[in-house]
């Protein structure tokens, strides 16, 4: 899809909360119905290569397959994740998540994503749509405000705000859960400060408790690969 994104940002404010914008649950919906088939043809839920497949074409079919990485704006970062560009109005941050950490298949990616919005309502993720990345993966567009007069957060500040939300830490603060979700990589990197003093969670690993979370975690994340 090619055109204008800022325009395109713009279309997807004004109707997100309607239910034929809805990317994220039309996208979690499509990637479902593929699990669900898979799991009855095959007996198993290892699907991720399928879905990926199958969205690609669904987001084509729903016009929001975007082939011009450029509208995204500058290129600034390559995480373990995302790949993230400055929006051409300098007010978003648009990322490109490759779903590594989705593990077998795509559930676990739209949980998360719900999940930080409900938590973290203050940078929520807004989904746009899908690309490729640099490397030629498929990836879901995730937009976020841009927190300006920003810092880092420190590690006590992120483990008292944790606490304030009701969360514990676990493993000896190697990660934090409330019992329905534990919470990953929530350091100073990824959560801010703003210059308004609110803290803005804008880059976590979250997965429902008792799942397996933390062993996919360990086994996905760069950061433990190099420990």
């Amino acid at each position: 899809m090619n055109g204008d994104y800022s325009e395109r940002l713009s279309q997807e404010s004004e109707c997100r909360n309607e239910e034929e914008c809805d990317i994220l649950d039309a996208a979690s919906e499509a990637a479902r119905r593929v699990l669900e088939e898979i799991e009855a043809l095959a007996g198993t839920t290892a699907c991720k290569s399928v879905q990926l497949v199958r969205l690609r074409k669904w987001a084509q079919e729903q016009n929001c397959w975007f082939d011009d990485r450029s509208q995204f704006g500058d290129f600034i970062d390559r995480g373990s994740e995302n790949e993230v560009y400055l929006s051409p109005n300098s007010k978003e941050i648009v990322k490109l998540n490759d779903f590594r950490y989705s593990d077998d298949n795509l559930t676990s990616f739209f949980e998360r994503i719900k999940a930080h919005n409900k938590y973290f309502d203050a940078c929520p993720y807004r989904m746009t749509g899908f690309a490729e990345n640099q490397e030629g993966h498929v990836c879901a567009i995730l937009v976020q405000p841009y927190i300006d007069d920003a810092r880092l957060a420190t590690s006590q500040e992120i483990h008292d705000e944790f606490i304030r939300l009701g969360f514990r830490p676990e493993d000896d603060g190697a990660y934090y859960t409330n019992g329905q979700h534990d919470i990953f990589d929530a350091v100073d990197g990824n959560v801010l400060v703003g210059g308004d003093g609110h803290f803005y969670f804008i880059d976590t690993i979250i997965y429902p408790s008792d799942t397996g979370g933390y062993e996919t975690y360990r086994s996905l994340s760069p950061r433990c690969s190099k420990k």
